[in-house]
């Protein structure tokens, strides 16, 4: 006689769920590869409000910063030289000014807002000097992998992927079988809560890692991004956010009784961390009086350890507090969805 085991038999139906249904799988690996080809193309002719320059830290530097602080358009910061240079290539700022006889310029001539603030602070600079152009200037371009848009923006939308895939993978799906009644059948068989939560979080693990595949692959092969960090650890840090995900997306689902109920909290769950937590831009922009409550959303610490993983080598231990933020929002919601669960 064969043995069943609760978690294994609900794992091989969810999987089976998933498979059969096309327009999941689209949505899942196809559309955030599309998504990248869109926004990549767009966000070159993305018009530019307010230029953020970085000045590196000098004995003229207060001096230039001040200079530039008189354009209206305009938001200066001094910072040391390896700083600087590392808040370019993250796209934190779009321009590093070096002073001393002259003026250096380090930006990405590939994106519009670097080119438009290299012009723009040369005239203020010369404005500043008395416009007769009596102080000298140079160029260093900025170009390869690594300090592009694309490279800033393929992290977040893995982060954005994941968070709506964990949501709508697990959330929607637990409340679509309470609707249909499948949960109250479920209380009928032998097996524990956690049993059935583990087996759903199970399935999302499963698909995470093509999810994450298709997405990098796709950036590598299109548009030539670079993967400086450790493959098995940017995988840790990618389930660690898929799990974290996913508990909120249980803890929403624990007691939703209809469809529209579930989609109306998923909403208001997601749409706040994809619009201030960095995954179109950096989450810095942002006014300084609501950073406590960015840097507290656990997509915000995903994208920023995320980033730093792939783009600059870091090491986890380097990432340990924002790994740890991360752990604390899924255990404490599957705590709660442990508490709060009704199969009915």
């Amino acid at each position: 006689m064969t043995a069943y085991h609760p978690f294994r038999e609900l794992l091989k139906a969810r999987l089976r769920e998933f498979i059969r249904e096309p327009e999941t799988v689209f949505w899942v690996y196809a559309f955030p590869v599309l998504l990248a080809i869109g926004l990549g193309i767009a966000f070159r002719n993305r018009p530019v409000e307010r230029v953020f320059i970085d000045v590196q830290q000098h004995a003229a530097a207060v001096d230039v910063a001040g200079d530039l602080k008189k354009h209206p358009g305009f938001v200066v910061a001094i910072h040391p030289e390896q700083e600087a240079l590392e808040r370019l290539r993250l796209g934190k700022t779009a321009l590093v000014v070096v002073p001393g006889t002259g003026y250096t310029f380090f930006f990405d001539p590939t994106r519009p807002e670097s080119v438009l603030a290299r012009e723009r602070a040369d005239d203020a600079l010369q404005r500043a000097a008395g416009r007769l152009d009596p102080v000298g200037t140079q160029d260093r371009h900025i170009t390869e992998p690594g300090t592009r848009y694309i490279d800033f923006l393929i992290p977040g939308l893995i982060g954005m992927n994941l968070l709506a895939g964990s949501m709508w993978g697990v959330g929607y799906v637990i409340v679509d079988m309470r609707v249909r009644k499948l949960l109250k059948r479920f209380l009928a068989t032998p097996m524990k809560k956690s049993h059935f939560l583990w087996s759903t979080l199970g399935a999302r693990m499963t698909f995470m890692v093509p999810e994450l595949v298709v997405i990098l692959g796709g950036g590598v092969i299109l548009f030539g991004f670079p993967i400086r960090g450790n493959p098995l650890s940017i995988l840790l840090v990618s389930v660690l956010g898929a799990v974290s995900f996913s508990g909120l997306g249980m803890l929403a689902a624990s007691r939703a009784q209809k469809l529209e109920t579930i989609s109306g909290i998923m909403n208001v769950i997601m749409m706040p961390m994809w619009l201030l937590s960095g995954v179109f831009f950096s989450s810095e922009r942002f006014p300084e009086i609501l950073q406590p409550f960015i840097q507290a959303l656990p997509l915000t610490q995903f994208n920023h350890v995320l980033r730093a993983v792939i783009l600059e080598g870091s090491s986890l231990i380097s990432q340990i507090w924002r790994l740890a933020l991360i752990a604390a929002w899924g255990g404490i919601s599957y705590a709660l969805t442990l508490r709060w669960f009704r199969w009915n």
